[in-house]
């Protein structure tokens, strides 16, 4: 009986001494918010590998993200090897087409930038925008999101020298506490830059126009997780600090108007564009979901007819459903994916001459290299992602976005939970993921025998249809 109390002791102190560190550690949000216990996670994602063959759930069976794509976040995040053993997993519908000869590491190039919005003539802003990252940080909103979440965002893309997007909810400090160029969202409530009737305030656009970090402003018709909807914030969630930030009422839901109200056409699309532009002198950009072909190509007509109307730059989110919560309908089934709707939107361009007008954003799932170059092969300048950060950020996909109950403190309203997120860690492993992200896309390239990302074409990627690869000849 003596034996059997100092083995319980000894393991009473051990469990004790397991609590207390890991409330103490700040690598592992899940541990220091379930202490104990969230070692079985951690247990069964490192065993889960070598016990693969008695699993019952496949590798690639999980969504809206499976098992491998995330682990190749975390990997990356965390900066932990990403290469594989015994052959590829992967079941692709499109390969690269690798050269007989690839670029040699020391013909390399770095990725050139490119530059967003004009400098003379008509539609012209005063500070054109160049950016030197082809991987940006998609529009997430403070709220939605935890102070924590926003801070390490913040501060880890400037570490990679990547810009973020505030999402709609205004521009908080949080964005700005690490340094990071900034796009400023304008959603359809105007939250930070409206009036108190909900109308766009120009003098509150020229004070958040003045910050140096503040490059461009994006007005948002649309977004992937809910095209014809607004967002919606849940009162529990609408602190006085974040009222303060959208211009609402505190404690109040904060729901946005479906659409713009002073924005029903293209011509007051263009008007309105140029007014911002005007007013802030900085580049202006829509983020829309691809849906009626028509619409684009009139809208293009109208950019070549009227060159002060046309935007700086186009970030098409695809359907697939994104950040934020959602009517499952609108989420599955409206807008238009990804894969259908950049080709089109470049080909477009193109066909009305505004490929060095026009920046195009590809946002929509794209959170692996392989998708990542796919989007510039197709004629995206620049891929933005929102849940691929959030991965980084230590999202294990929990699914309780909404709730404000998110165990990892990304979108958590818990102050509990939030502090579990250390944002100074969290800042490095956000900078790792880029950086990796744009190290992998510059290997595809070079084994398209390309010196960068910046000249991927369609040319270097071919569609897998029935298993088969086609290597019809491509002009472009």
């Amino acid at each position: 009986m003596g034996t059997a109390i100092i083995v319980a002791a000894m393991i009473l102190l051990g469990l004790i001494a397991l609590f207390i560190h890991d409330k103490l550690q700040t690598k592992h949000t899940v541990l220091r918010n379930f202490p104990v216990i969230g070692h079985f996670r951690y247990f069964a994602e490192t065993w889960g590998t070598y016990m693969r063959q008695y699993q019952y759930l496949s590798d690639w069976v999980e969504r809206p993200f499976n098992r491998l794509e995330r682990s190749w976040v975390y990997r990356s995040a965390k900066g932990v090897s990403n290469y594989i053993s015994f052959g590829s997993e992967a079941v692709p519908t499109f390969v690269f087409r690798n050269a007989a000869f690839p670029v040699l590491e020391e013909d390399r190039k770095s990725y050139p930038g490119k530059l967003i919005g004009i400098a003379n003539g008509p539609g012209a802003c005063d500070q054109p925008y160049t950016a030197e990252s082809f991987f940006n940080v998609s529009g997430m909103s403070y709220g939605a999101l935890s102070h924590a979440a926003v801070t390490a965002l913040s501060r880890g893309a400037k570490l990679a020298g990547i810009w973020m997007s505030t999402g709609e909810g205004g521009l908080s400090k949080f964005h700005l506490d690490g340094g990071a160029d900034i796009i400023m969202q304008i959603g359809t409530a105007k939250y930070g830059v409206r009036d108190a009737e909900g109308n766009l305030s120009e003098a509150r656009l020229r004070e958040i126009a003045a910050y140096p970090q503040v490059k461009m402003f994006e007005i948002k018709l649309a977004q992937g997780a809910k095209p014809g909807k607004g967002g919606v914030l849940p009162g529990s969630k609408v602190t006085p600090e974040i009222a303060e930030i959208r211009g609402i009422t505190p404690w109040h839901d904060s729901i946005s108007p479906n659409r713009h109200r002073d924005i029903g056409s293209i011509q007051e699309l263009g008007t309105f564009i140029n007014r911002v532009r005007t007013i802030t002198g900085k580049p202006v950009g829509v983020k829309l979901v691809v849906g009626d072909p028509a619409f684009l190509d009139e809208w293009f007509s109208d950019c070549t007819a009227c060159p002060e109307h046309c935007p700086d730059f186009l970030q098409i989110d695809g359907g697939e459903g994104g950040t934020g919560a959602a009517p499952e309908s609108l989420a599955d089934y409206v807008g238009l994916s990804i894969t259908q709707a950049l080709p089109y939107v470049a080909a477009l361009r193109q066909e009305h001459g505004l490929q060095q007008r026009i920046r195009i954003i590809a946002s929509g799932k794209l959170i692996t290299p392989d998708k990542v170059a796919w989007a510039l092969c197709m004629g995206a300048d620049f891929v933005s992602s929102a849940r691929g950060f959030m991965f980084a950020l230590g999202c294990i996909q929990a699914m309780k976005c909404g709730s404000g109950k998110c165990p990892t403190g990304v979108t958590a309203a818990d102050p509990r939970l939030i502090q579990g997120l250390d944002p100074t860690d969290k800042a490095v492993r956000v900078s790792r993921y880029a950086l990796k992200m744009r190290d992998e896309v510059e290997i595809i390239a070079h084994s398209c025998g390309l010196t960068d990302p910046s000249k991927f074409a369609p040319k270097h990627v071919t569609a897998i249809e029935n298993g088969v690869a086609g290597f019809r000849a491509q002009s472009n």
